[in-house]
């Protein structure tokens, strides 16, 4: 009879998760695992069948009350026989007693929903080059590296649900990511990062206090990933977002639903333009 093992997957290990992302036309960061696995290094969970890798899940911490959930793939031999409900199961259990959150595909809604899951938004993943429209000149963009971390991370903190000091310190550091930030009267005004994907590059986080701001943003990590064309998961609910996009003439291409189990989060919906990342929120 097979053996099916659920183990914690090693940052070695994760670079399965990637691969398999990729096969599922999800088009992940190239160097995505660092600082995932530093966000949580026990969340990471990959089953086994007869040693072989088979399915994998992401079952993150943040703080105290806060989890999420990514990477739910069985590879395709073994779907239909169990095995991912196994690894789903192990999952939640990891985050029991927490509010968790993922983005669910389409055609998986009606399974998360009957998981005790809540639709919240929708990512709609626009991509493309975008247009060349000018920013205003009163913004300057600016290395990220140029804050203190502290400052960083404590803006960090409006758009997402609980700290991730550990993650965000890698995310903003790793070899070919860029990260940016903008300033407007010396305050900060916005935040985002670009880094290689499998096809062009995906940026998010992308926060900004206006429109003109992420302009401003994108264009910068636009240039300094050499023009490749961009991939940005919107809130839907973030009506201005939605328009520069449009405006910039990037097409949406995927959508997927932000889901939790418990309340919305209490989050800056207005200034948040990108997400950072459908994997791990």
């Amino acid at each position: 009879m097979a053996e099916y093992e659920i183990t914690t997957a090693g940052t070695r290990e994760m670079t399965k998760f990637l691969e398999w992302a990729a096969d599922e036309q999800w088009n992940p960061g190239k160097f995505d695992h660092l600082p995932f696995h530093a966000a949580d290094p026990h969340g990471f969970l990959l089953g086994k069948l007869d040693e072989e890798p088979v399915t994998s899940i992401s079952a993150v911490r943040y703080g105290a009350d806060f989890g999420f959930i990514g990477f739910y793939i069985a590879r395709p031999r073994v779907r239909g026989q169990g095995y991912g409900i196994q690894a789903w199961q192990a999952a939640m259990k990891r985050l029991d007693g927490r509010n968790v959150g993922l983005d669910g595909g389409v055609d998986q809604h009606d399974n998360y929903r009957r998981s005790g899951f809540r639709t919240a938004w929708t990512h709609i993943r626009y991509a493309g080059t975008p247009a060349g429209e000018k920013p205003a000149q009163d913004i300057a963009v600016v290395d990220a590296g140029s804050v203190p971390f502290g400052r960083l991370a404590s803006y960090d903190r409006r758009f997402f649900p609980a700290s991730r000091d550990a993650f965000l310190s890698l995310w903003v550091g790793v070899p070919g990511h860029t990260a940016l930030v903008a300033l407007r009267d010396g305050e900060l005004s916005g935040f985002g990062v670009a880094r290689p994907a499998e096809s062009g590059v995906r940026v998010g986080p992308l926060y900004a206090a206006s429109d003109d701001v992420a302009l401003a943003l994108l264009n910068g990590l636009s240039a300094a990933q050499q023009g490749a064309p961009v991939a940005l998961d919107v809130p839907d609910v973030n009506v201005r977002a939605i328009r520069l996009m449009e405006r910039l003439g990037l097409e949406p291409t995927f959508e997927c639903a932000r889901m939790y189990t418990g309340d919305t989060p209490d989050v800056d919906m207005a200034g948040l333009f990108a997400a950072t990342t459908i994997e791990l929120g």
